[in-house]
Protein backbone atom coordinates (compact mmCIF):
# COMPACT_ATOMS: atom_id res chain seq x y z
CA UNK A 1 0.00 0.00 0.00
CA UNK A 2 1.35 3.67 -0.96
CA UNK A 3 1.55 5.98 1.85
CA UNK A 4 -0.78 8.41 1.94
CA UNK A 5 1.43 11.28 1.49
CA UNK A 6 3.06 9.66 -1.27
CA UNK A 7 0.07 8.87 -2.80
CA UNK A 8 -1.06 12.51 -2.67
CA UNK A 9 2.78 13.55 -4.32
CA UNK A 10 2.25 11.11 -7.47
CA UNK A 11 -1.43 12.13 -8.36
CA UNK A 12 -0.44 15.80 -7.97
CA UNK A 13 1.54 14.50 -11.21
CA UNK A 14 -1.42 13.86 -12.76
CA UNK A 15 -4.46 15.27 -14.43
CA UNK A 16 -8.04 15.79 -11.33
CA UNK A 17 -9.44 12.00 -11.63
CA UNK A 18 -12.78 11.97 -13.10
CA UNK A 19 -15.96 11.97 -11.31
CA UNK A 20 -16.35 8.93 -9.41
CA UNK A 21 -18.95 6.31 -10.72
CA UNK A 22 -21.72 5.39 -8.23
CA UNK A 23 -23.45 2.17 -7.64
CA UNK A 24 -27.35 2.02 -7.62
CA UNK A 25 -27.88 -1.11 -8.31
CA UNK A 26 -25.77 -4.22 -8.80
CA UNK A 27 -25.41 -4.52 -12.29
CA UNK A 28 -26.33 -1.07 -13.44
CA UNK A 29 -23.68 2.04 -13.51
CA UNK A 30 -23.92 5.66 -13.64
CA UNK A 31 -20.73 6.70 -16.18
CA UNK A 32 -20.05 9.84 -17.72
CA UNK A 33 -18.01 9.33 -21.46
CA UNK A 34 -17.24 12.22 -23.43
CA UNK A 35 -20.20 13.81 -21.95
CA UNK A 36 -22.64 11.79 -22.37
CA UNK A 37 -24.08 10.60 -19.30
CA UNK A 38 -26.65 7.81 -18.75
CA UNK A 39 -28.29 6.56 -15.16
CA UNK A 40 -29.08 3.44 -17.24
CA UNK A 41 -27.35 -0.10 -17.74
CA UNK A 42 -24.72 -0.38 -19.98
CA UNK A 43 -26.38 -1.24 -22.94
CA UNK A 44 -28.15 2.10 -23.42
CA UNK A 45 -24.76 3.74 -24.30
CA UNK A 46 -24.70 3.85 -28.08
CA UNK A 47 -22.21 1.76 -30.04
CA UNK A 48 -18.57 0.96 -28.73
CA UNK A 49 -19.35 2.78 -25.17
CA UNK A 50 -21.93 -0.40 -24.69
CA UNK A 51 -20.19 -2.78 -22.12
CA UNK A 52 -17.55 -0.08 -21.33
CA UNK A 53 -16.99 -2.03 -18.23
CA UNK A 54 -15.19 -4.86 -19.99
CA UNK A 55 -12.55 -2.36 -21.85
CA UNK A 56 -9.16 -3.86 -20.28
CA UNK A 57 -5.90 -1.97 -20.17
CA UNK A 58 -2.97 -3.55 -19.71
CA UNK A 59 -0.20 -1.44 -17.86
CA UNK A 60 3.65 -2.19 -17.88
CA UNK A 61 5.83 0.33 -15.61
CA UNK A 62 8.51 -1.25 -13.42
CA UNK A 63 7.28 1.72 -10.67
CA UNK A 64 4.99 0.23 -8.10
CA UNK A 65 3.44 3.27 -7.03
CA UNK A 66 2.86 4.70 -10.27
CA UNK A 67 1.14 1.34 -11.71
CA UNK A 68 -1.47 1.76 -8.13
CA UNK A 69 -1.63 5.64 -9.21
CA UNK A 70 -3.13 4.94 -12.63
CA UNK A 71 -4.79 2.00 -11.42
CA UNK A 72 -6.83 3.92 -9.15
CA UNK A 73 -7.42 6.49 -12.14
CA UNK A 74 -8.36 4.25 -15.08
CA UNK A 75 -10.63 2.20 -12.85
CA UNK A 76 -12.53 5.66 -11.64
CA UNK A 77 -12.74 6.55 -15.88
CA UNK A 78 -14.55 3.13 -16.12
CA UNK A 79 -11.78 0.76 -17.15
CA UNK A 80 -10.69 -2.56 -15.88
CA UNK A 81 -7.03 -2.39 -15.21
CA UNK A 82 -3.87 -5.33 -15.29
CA UNK A 83 -0.69 -4.61 -14.48
CA UNK A 84 2.23 -5.64 -14.60
CA UNK A 85 6.10 -5.00 -13.86
CA UNK A 86 8.06 -6.84 -15.84
CA UNK A 87 8.16 -6.34 -19.68
CA UNK A 88 9.01 -10.20 -20.26
CA UNK A 89 5.99 -11.06 -18.54
CA UNK A 90 3.50 -8.69 -20.66
CA UNK A 91 3.33 -10.73 -23.51
CA UNK A 92 1.64 -13.97 -20.88
CA UNK A 93 -0.49 -11.42 -19.27
CA UNK A 94 -1.96 -9.88 -22.25
CA UNK A 95 -2.53 -13.26 -23.65
CA UNK A 96 -4.34 -14.12 -20.23
CA UNK A 97 -6.87 -10.83 -20.33
CA UNK A 98 -7.04 -10.40 -23.65
CA UNK A 99 -6.31 -6.53 -22.93
CA UNK A 100 -7.84 -3.56 -25.44
CA UNK A 101 -5.01 -1.60 -24.95
CA UNK A 102 -1.38 -2.04 -23.85
CA UNK A 103 -0.03 1.37 -22.13
CA UNK A 104 3.94 0.30 -21.47
CA UNK A 105 6.79 2.29 -19.89
CA UNK A 106 9.80 2.82 -22.55
CA UNK A 107 12.54 2.94 -20.21
CA UNK A 108 12.66 -0.33 -17.82
CA UNK A 109 15.36 -3.22 -16.80
CA UNK A 110 15.42 -5.75 -18.92
CA UNK A 111 13.57 -5.62 -21.71
CA UNK A 112 12.67 -2.18 -22.49
CA UNK A 113 9.15 -0.59 -24.39
CA UNK A 114 10.72 -0.52 -27.59
CA UNK A 115 11.52 -4.38 -27.49
CA UNK A 116 8.17 -4.53 -25.57
CA UNK A 117 6.33 -2.85 -28.86
CA UNK A 118 8.39 -5.24 -31.70
CA UNK A 119 7.34 -8.13 -29.64
CA UNK A 120 3.28 -7.46 -29.43
CA UNK A 121 3.44 -6.02 -33.22
CA UNK A 122 4.34 -9.77 -34.23
CA UNK A 123 2.30 -11.70 -31.96
CA UNK A 124 -0.42 -9.24 -31.07
CA UNK A 125 -1.08 -6.53 -34.37
CA UNK A 126 -4.30 -5.31 -33.89
CA UNK A 127 -4.03 -4.56 -30.11
CA UNK A 128 -2.79 -0.58 -29.93
CA UNK A 129 0.26 -0.43 -27.86
CA UNK A 130 1.36 3.27 -26.36
CA UNK A 131 4.50 3.87 -25.32
CA UNK A 132 4.82 6.42 -21.95
CA UNK A 133 8.41 7.93 -20.28
CA UNK A 134 9.34 10.79 -18.22
CA UNK A 135 12.64 10.81 -20.38
CA UNK A 136 11.39 11.89 -23.78
CA UNK A 137 13.31 13.00 -26.77
CA UNK A 138 12.27 12.72 -30.38
CA UNK A 139 14.27 9.81 -31.01
CA UNK A 140 12.99 8.10 -28.57
CA UNK A 141 9.59 8.59 -29.94
CA UNK A 142 10.68 7.62 -33.76
CA UNK A 143 12.19 4.68 -32.89
CA UNK A 144 8.90 3.07 -30.63
CA UNK A 145 5.99 4.33 -33.34
CA UNK A 146 9.02 2.11 -35.96
CA UNK A 147 8.45 -1.16 -34.14
CA UNK A 148 4.90 -0.68 -34.18
CA UNK A 149 3.62 1.75 -31.31
CA UNK A 150 0.67 3.48 -31.93
CA UNK A 151 1.46 6.63 -29.81
CA UNK A 152 3.80 8.48 -27.54
CA UNK A 153 2.72 9.76 -24.07
CA UNK A 154 5.31 11.54 -21.93
CA UNK A 155 4.58 11.75 -18.25
CA UNK A 156 3.30 12.68 -15.82
CA UNK A 157 0.07 11.11 -17.68
CA UNK A 158 -2.97 13.03 -17.45
CA UNK A 159 -5.68 10.12 -16.74
CA UNK A 160 -8.87 11.90 -18.04
CA UNK A 161 -7.14 13.19 -21.16
CA UNK A 162 -4.92 9.87 -21.92
CA UNK A 163 -8.68 7.58 -21.12
CA UNK A 164 -10.15 9.94 -23.87
CA UNK A 165 -7.36 8.81 -26.33
CA UNK A 166 -7.82 4.91 -24.98
CA UNK A 167 -11.97 5.72 -25.86
CA UNK A 168 -11.16 6.35 -29.14
CA UNK A 169 -8.74 4.09 -29.71
CA UNK A 170 -10.56 1.15 -28.86
CA UNK A 171 -13.69 2.41 -30.96
CA UNK A 172 -11.50 2.07 -33.75
CA UNK A 173 -10.34 -1.14 -32.97
CA UNK A 174 -14.07 -2.33 -32.57
CA UNK A 175 -14.81 -0.82 -36.32
CA UNK A 176 -11.75 -2.73 -37.27
CA UNK A 177 -13.02 -5.80 -35.60
CA UNK A 178 -16.28 -5.32 -36.90
CA UNK A 179 -15.25 -5.29 -41.20
CA UNK A 180 -13.43 -8.21 -40.51
CA UNK A 181 -16.64 -10.06 -38.78
CA UNK A 182 -18.31 -9.21 -41.56
CA UNK A 183 -15.57 -9.84 -43.89
CA UNK A 184 -15.50 -13.54 -42.02
CA UNK A 185 -19.22 -13.96 -42.70
CA UNK A 186 -19.33 -13.52 -46.25
CA UNK A 187 -17.12 -17.19 -46.08
CA UNK A 188 -20.62 -18.36 -45.58
CA UNK A 189 -22.62 -16.73 -48.39
CA UNK A 190 -21.72 -17.94 -52.11
CA UNK A 191 -18.83 -16.33 -53.36
CA UNK A 192 -19.46 -13.96 -56.22
CA UNK A 193 -16.94 -11.52 -57.45
CA UNK A 194 -17.39 -8.35 -57.55
CA UNK A 195 -20.67 -8.54 -55.38
CA UNK A 196 -19.98 -7.95 -51.35
CA UNK A 197 -22.82 -8.08 -48.42
CA UNK A 198 -23.45 -9.80 -45.49
CA UNK A 199 -27.11 -8.37 -44.68
CA UNK A 200 -30.06 -10.35 -45.18
CA UNK A 201 -31.65 -8.94 -47.93
CA UNK A 202 -27.90 -9.17 -50.25
CA UNK A 203 -27.38 -13.37 -48.81
CA UNK A 204 -31.22 -13.79 -50.89
CA UNK A 205 -29.85 -12.13 -53.79
CA UNK A 206 -26.55 -14.12 -53.97
CA UNK A 207 -28.89 -17.25 -53.31
CA UNK A 208 -30.92 -16.61 -55.90
CA UNK A 209 -27.81 -15.90 -58.25
CA UNK A 210 -26.25 -19.08 -57.33
CA UNK A 211 -29.98 -21.17 -58.48
CA UNK A 212 -30.67 -19.44 -61.57
CA UNK A 213 -27.36 -18.68 -62.47
CA UNK A 214 -27.18 -21.57 -65.98
CA UNK A 215 -30.83 -21.83 -66.06
CA UNK A 216 -32.34 -20.60 -69.81
CA UNK A 217 -35.07 -18.56 -68.24
CA UNK A 218 -34.82 -14.89 -68.44
CA UNK A 219 -34.30 -12.58 -65.51
CA UNK A 220 -35.67 -8.98 -64.85
CA UNK A 221 -33.56 -7.17 -62.15
CA UNK A 222 -35.17 -4.00 -60.49
CA UNK A 223 -34.21 -1.35 -57.88
CA UNK A 224 -33.03 1.81 -57.56
CA UNK A 225 -30.16 3.17 -59.76
CA UNK A 226 -26.87 2.47 -58.24
CA UNK A 227 -27.84 -0.77 -56.70
CA UNK A 228 -25.64 -3.07 -58.66
CA UNK A 229 -27.75 -4.30 -61.28
CA UNK A 230 -25.27 -4.29 -63.88
CA UNK A 231 -22.72 -6.38 -61.42
CA UNK A 232 -25.61 -8.71 -60.92
CA UNK A 233 -26.27 -9.45 -64.73
CA UNK A 234 -22.17 -9.56 -65.19
CA UNK A 235 -22.32 -12.06 -62.23
CA UNK A 236 -25.33 -13.96 -63.51
CA UNK A 237 -23.27 -14.76 -67.26
CA UNK A 238 -19.94 -15.48 -65.74
CA UNK A 239 -21.44 -18.32 -63.62
CA UNK A 240 -23.53 -19.98 -66.30
CA UNK A 241 -22.44 -22.32 -69.18
CA UNK A 242 -22.67 -19.19 -71.22
CA UNK A 243 -19.23 -17.53 -69.60
CA UNK A 244 -17.13 -18.06 -72.19
CA UNK A 245 -19.82 -16.62 -74.74
CA UNK A 246 -20.47 -12.83 -75.53
CA UNK A 247 -22.22 -10.68 -73.01
CA UNK A 248 -23.83 -7.92 -75.27
CA UNK A 249 -25.03 -4.63 -73.37
CA UNK A 250 -28.02 -3.35 -75.10
CA UNK A 251 -29.10 0.43 -74.15
CA UNK A 252 -33.08 0.25 -74.49
CA UNK A 253 -33.41 4.33 -74.40
CA UNK A 254 -31.47 4.58 -77.33
CA UNK A 255 -32.54 1.52 -79.35
CA UNK A 256 -33.25 1.41 -82.73
CA UNK A 257 -34.85 -0.78 -85.26
CA UNK A 258 -31.90 -1.65 -86.82
CA UNK A 259 -30.12 -3.02 -83.32
CA UNK A 260 -33.37 -5.66 -83.92
CA UNK A 261 -33.24 -6.37 -87.66
CA UNK A 262 -29.52 -5.18 -88.75
CA UNK A 263 -26.93 -7.37 -89.81
CA UNK A 264 -24.69 -6.21 -86.91
CA UNK A 265 -27.40 -6.41 -83.94
CA UNK A 266 -26.56 -6.66 -80.81
CA UNK A 267 -28.43 -9.96 -80.73
CA UNK A 268 -26.58 -11.38 -83.16
CA UNK A 269 -24.09 -10.84 -81.67
CA UNK A 270 -24.75 -12.13 -78.69
CA UNK A 271 -25.26 -15.53 -80.30
CA UNK A 272 -24.65 -18.18 -77.61
CA UNK A 273 -24.17 -15.77 -74.98
CA UNK A 274 -26.39 -12.91 -73.22
CA UNK A 275 -28.26 -10.14 -74.21
CA UNK A 276 -28.39 -7.56 -71.25
CA UNK A 277 -31.17 -5.09 -71.53
CA UNK A 278 -30.08 -1.86 -69.52
CA UNK A 279 -33.27 0.68 -68.82
CA UNK A 280 -35.68 -1.83 -70.18
CA UNK A 281 -38.20 0.75 -68.64
CA UNK A 282 -36.98 3.22 -70.90
CA UNK A 283 -37.74 1.30 -73.74
CA UNK A 284 -39.53 3.30 -76.62
CA UNK A 285 -43.29 1.93 -76.75
CA UNK A 286 -43.38 2.04 -80.36
CA UNK A 287 -40.16 -0.42 -80.56
CA UNK A 288 -41.29 -2.87 -77.58
CA UNK A 289 -43.76 -4.80 -80.32
CA UNK A 290 -40.50 -5.40 -82.39
CA UNK A 291 -38.56 -6.08 -79.39
CA UNK A 292 -40.70 -8.84 -78.39
CA UNK A 293 -41.39 -10.34 -82.07
CA UNK A 294 -37.59 -10.69 -82.00
CA UNK A 295 -37.66 -12.70 -78.31
CA UNK A 296 -40.23 -14.70 -79.42
CA UNK A 297 -38.31 -16.19 -82.65
CA UNK A 298 -36.92 -18.51 -80.75
CA UNK A 299 -35.47 -16.10 -78.30
CA UNK A 300 -34.14 -13.73 -81.87
CA UNK A 301 -32.82 -15.54 -84.84
CA UNK A 302 -30.98 -14.81 -87.97
CA UNK A 303 -31.62 -14.15 -91.48
CA UNK A 304 -31.93 -17.76 -92.25
CA UNK A 305 -34.15 -18.66 -89.27
CA UNK A 306 -31.67 -20.58 -87.19
CA UNK A 307 -32.35 -19.79 -83.76
CA UNK A 308 -29.45 -17.73 -81.87
CA UNK A 309 -29.72 -19.16 -78.33
CA UNK A 310 -29.47 -15.72 -76.43
CA UNK A 311 -29.96 -15.56 -72.80
CA UNK A 312 -32.33 -12.24 -71.90
CA UNK A 313 -31.64 -10.43 -68.59
CA UNK A 314 -32.92 -7.13 -68.53
CA UNK A 315 -32.65 -4.36 -65.97
CA UNK A 316 -34.91 -1.30 -65.07
CA UNK A 317 -34.92 1.21 -62.31
CA UNK A 318 -38.24 1.87 -62.87
CA UNK A 319 -41.62 0.21 -61.53
CA UNK A 320 -42.73 -1.63 -64.75
CA UNK A 321 -46.25 -3.31 -62.51
CA UNK A 322 -47.12 0.91 -62.64
CA UNK A 323 -45.66 1.22 -66.35
CA UNK A 324 -48.05 -1.51 -67.21
CA UNK A 325 -50.96 -0.20 -65.88
CA UNK A 326 -50.46 3.60 -67.42
CA UNK A 327 -50.06 1.99 -70.20
CA UNK A 328 -46.62 3.00 -70.97
CA UNK A 329 -45.24 -0.67 -71.04
CA UNK A 330 -46.83 -3.53 -72.88
CA UNK A 331 -47.73 -6.37 -70.67
CA UNK A 332 -46.92 -9.21 -72.82
CA UNK A 333 -43.38 -7.75 -73.25
CA UNK A 334 -43.09 -7.53 -69.19
CA UNK A 335 -44.37 -10.83 -69.24
CA UNK A 336 -42.22 -12.02 -71.86
CA UNK A 337 -38.94 -10.63 -69.91
CA UNK A 338 -40.03 -11.24 -66.16
CA UNK A 339 -39.37 -14.96 -65.53
CA UNK A 340 -37.31 -14.44 -63.03
CA UNK A 341 -37.38 -11.17 -60.68
CA UNK A 342 -34.30 -10.67 -58.94
CA UNK A 343 -35.13 -7.03 -56.86
CA UNK A 344 -32.08 -5.47 -55.70
CA UNK A 345 -32.11 -3.73 -52.02
CA UNK A 346 -31.42 -0.18 -51.56
CA UNK A 347 -28.23 0.43 -49.74
CA UNK A 348 -30.16 1.91 -47.08
CA UNK A 349 -31.94 -1.56 -46.38
CA UNK A 350 -28.50 -3.72 -46.12
CA UNK A 351 -26.86 -2.39 -42.80
CA UNK A 352 -23.53 -2.78 -42.04
CA UNK A 353 -22.86 -3.85 -45.39
CA UNK A 354 -22.42 0.24 -45.68
CA UNK A 355 -18.92 -0.72 -43.68
CA UNK A 356 -18.43 -3.65 -45.80
CA UNK A 357 -18.37 -1.95 -48.64
CA UNK A 358 -17.24 1.50 -47.90
CA UNK A 359 -13.68 -0.67 -45.87
CA UNK A 360 -13.30 -2.44 -49.69
CA UNK A 361 -13.51 1.14 -51.98
CA UNK A 362 -11.00 2.38 -49.44
CA UNK A 363 -8.26 -0.45 -49.87
CA UNK A 364 -8.90 0.26 -53.91
CA UNK A 365 -8.59 4.04 -53.63
CA UNK A 366 -6.21 4.45 -50.83
CA UNK A 367 -3.24 3.31 -52.68
CA UNK A 368 -4.11 5.22 -56.27
CA UNK A 369 -3.97 7.98 -53.82
CA UNK A 370 -0.66 7.38 -52.10
CA UNK A 371 -1.90 7.78 -48.88
CA UNK A 372 -1.92 5.45 -45.95
CA UNK A 373 -5.54 5.58 -45.40
CA UNK A 374 -6.82 2.77 -43.23
CA UNK A 375 -10.43 2.87 -41.83
CA UNK A 376 -12.98 5.06 -40.50
CA UNK A 377 -13.47 6.78 -37.30
CA UNK A 378 -16.41 6.05 -35.00
CA UNK A 379 -17.89 9.06 -35.64
CA UNK A 380 -17.52 8.79 -39.73
CA UNK A 381 -18.60 5.11 -39.58
CA UNK A 382 -21.74 5.90 -37.57
CA UNK A 383 -22.74 8.90 -39.83
CA UNK A 384 -22.28 6.80 -42.74
CA UNK A 385 -24.88 4.23 -41.24
CA UNK A 386 -26.95 6.71 -40.69
CA UNK A 387 -27.15 8.23 -43.91
CA UNK A 388 -30.28 7.12 -46.45
CA UNK A 389 -27.65 7.05 -49.65
CA UNK A 390 -30.00 7.71 -52.41
CA UNK A 391 -27.23 7.29 -54.84
CA UNK A 392 -26.85 3.48 -53.34
CA UNK A 393 -23.56 1.97 -54.06
CA UNK A 394 -22.00 4.07 -56.16
CA UNK A 395 -22.52 7.23 -54.19
CA UNK A 396 -20.98 5.39 -51.48
CA UNK A 397 -18.01 4.89 -53.56
CA UNK A 398 -17.78 8.48 -54.41
CA UNK A 399 -18.28 9.51 -51.12
CA UNK A 400 -14.77 7.38 -50.23
CA UNK A 401 -12.96 8.75 -52.67
CA UNK A 402 -14.07 12.19 -51.43
CA UNK A 403 -12.99 11.14 -47.98
CA UNK A 404 -9.10 10.08 -49.21
CA UNK A 405 -9.07 13.15 -51.17
CA UNK A 406 -9.28 15.04 -48.24
CA UNK A 407 -8.33 13.62 -45.17
CA UNK A 408 -4.61 14.51 -43.61
CA UNK A 409 -4.62 11.33 -41.35
CA UNK A 410 -4.39 7.86 -41.52
CA UNK A 411 -8.47 7.33 -40.43
CA UNK A 412 -11.54 9.26 -42.35
CA UNK A 413 -13.12 11.66 -39.57
CA UNK A 414 -16.52 12.87 -39.94
CA UNK A 415 -14.68 16.09 -41.26
CA UNK A 416 -13.69 14.64 -44.25
CA UNK A 417 -16.87 13.34 -45.51
CA UNK A 418 -19.30 14.90 -48.35
CA UNK A 419 -21.43 17.93 -46.34
CA UNK A 420 -24.92 16.30 -47.52
CA UNK A 421 -23.39 13.47 -45.78
CA UNK A 422 -22.02 14.94 -42.72
CA UNK A 423 -24.73 17.12 -42.22
CA UNK A 424 -27.30 14.44 -42.82
CA UNK A 425 -29.95 13.87 -40.36
CA UNK A 426 -33.09 11.32 -40.36
CA UNK A 427 -36.55 12.80 -41.51
CA UNK A 428 -39.36 11.33 -39.44
CA UNK A 429 -42.99 12.59 -40.05
CA UNK A 430 -44.32 14.43 -36.98
CA UNK A 431 -47.97 14.96 -36.30
CA UNK A 432 -48.10 15.22 -32.91
CA UNK A 433 -47.13 18.07 -30.13
CA UNK A 434 -48.13 19.29 -26.58
CA UNK A 435 -49.10 22.61 -28.40
CA UNK A 436 -52.95 22.54 -29.34
CA UNK A 437 -52.59 25.30 -32.38
CA UNK A 438 -49.96 22.89 -33.73
CA UNK A 439 -51.60 19.70 -34.02
CA UNK A 440 -53.08 19.09 -37.90
CA UNK A 441 -56.32 17.46 -38.91
CA UNK A 442 -56.52 13.68 -39.95
CA UNK A 443 -56.35 14.28 -43.92
CA UNK A 444 -53.08 16.18 -43.16
CA UNK A 445 -51.85 12.89 -41.34
CA UNK A 446 -52.91 11.25 -44.04
CA UNK A 447 -51.15 13.53 -46.63
CA UNK A 448 -47.68 13.53 -44.83
CA UNK A 449 -47.64 9.90 -44.11
CA UNK A 450 -48.30 8.97 -47.75
CA UNK A 451 -45.97 11.56 -48.94
CA UNK A 452 -43.19 10.33 -46.44
CA UNK A 453 -43.87 6.59 -47.87
CA UNK A 454 -43.61 7.54 -51.65
CA UNK A 455 -40.22 9.29 -50.87
CA UNK A 456 -39.14 6.15 -49.11
CA UNK A 457 -40.35 3.97 -51.74
CA UNK A 458 -38.40 6.03 -54.19
CA UNK A 459 -41.39 6.44 -56.02
CA UNK A 460 -42.13 2.72 -56.30
CA UNK A 461 -46.17 2.61 -56.45
CA UNK A 462 -46.82 -0.89 -55.94
CA UNK A 463 -44.28 -0.84 -52.89
CA UNK A 464 -45.93 2.10 -51.37
CA UNK A 465 -49.39 0.69 -52.01
CA UNK A 466 -48.07 -2.55 -50.10
CA UNK A 467 -47.00 -0.56 -47.33
CA UNK A 468 -50.38 1.50 -47.12
CA UNK A 469 -52.60 -1.30 -47.20
CA UNK A 470 -53.83 0.57 -50.54
CA UNK A 471 -54.58 -1.23 -53.76
CA UNK A 472 -52.89 0.91 -56.80
CA UNK A 473 -55.96 2.56 -57.64
CA UNK A 474 -56.48 4.03 -54.18
CA UNK A 475 -53.14 4.68 -53.78
CA UNK A 476 -53.41 7.09 -57.13
CA UNK A 477 -56.78 8.64 -56.07
CA UNK A 478 -55.28 9.59 -53.10
CA UNK A 479 -51.88 10.99 -54.63
CA UNK A 480 -54.14 13.03 -56.97
CA UNK A 481 -56.18 14.51 -54.22
CA UNK A 482 -53.35 15.44 -51.96
CA UNK A 483 -51.56 16.96 -55.41
CA UNK A 484 -48.16 14.67 -54.62
CA UNK A 485 -46.50 13.70 -57.35
CA UNK A 486 -46.66 9.88 -58.67
CA UNK A 487 -43.23 9.78 -58.85
CA UNK A 488 -40.97 11.82 -56.32
CA UNK A 489 -37.60 11.16 -57.25
CA UNK A 490 -38.21 12.58 -61.03
CA UNK A 491 -38.03 16.21 -59.42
Amino acid sequence: MVPAGKLRSISQDCETLAPRRTRPSEDCWTLIVEGLQSPDCGNSLPGVFRDILSHRILIVDDDEDLLEVLTSGFSKQGFEVITCRDADAAQAKLDASNADVVLTDLNMPGTDGIDLCRQLAQSRPDTPVIVMTGYATLESAIAAIRVGAYDYIQKPLHVHATSHRLRRLIEQRALREEVKRLRSALTGAPNITGILGESKPMKGVLQLIERVADSLASVLLTGESGTGKEKVAWALHDRSSRRDQPFVPLHCPTLSEADLTGDDSPLLRARGGTLFLEELGRLPLALQPQLLQALERGVAADAEGNALDVRIIAATNIDLDSAVADGAFREDLFFRINVIHIEMPPLRARGNDVLLLAQAFLERVAPLSGKPVRGFQRQAAERMLAYNWPGNIRELHNCVEHAVALTQFNLIGLEDLPAKVRNYRSSHVVVASDNPTELVSMSEVERRYIARVMEAAAGNKSLAAKILGFDRKTLYRKLDRYGLKRNPQAS
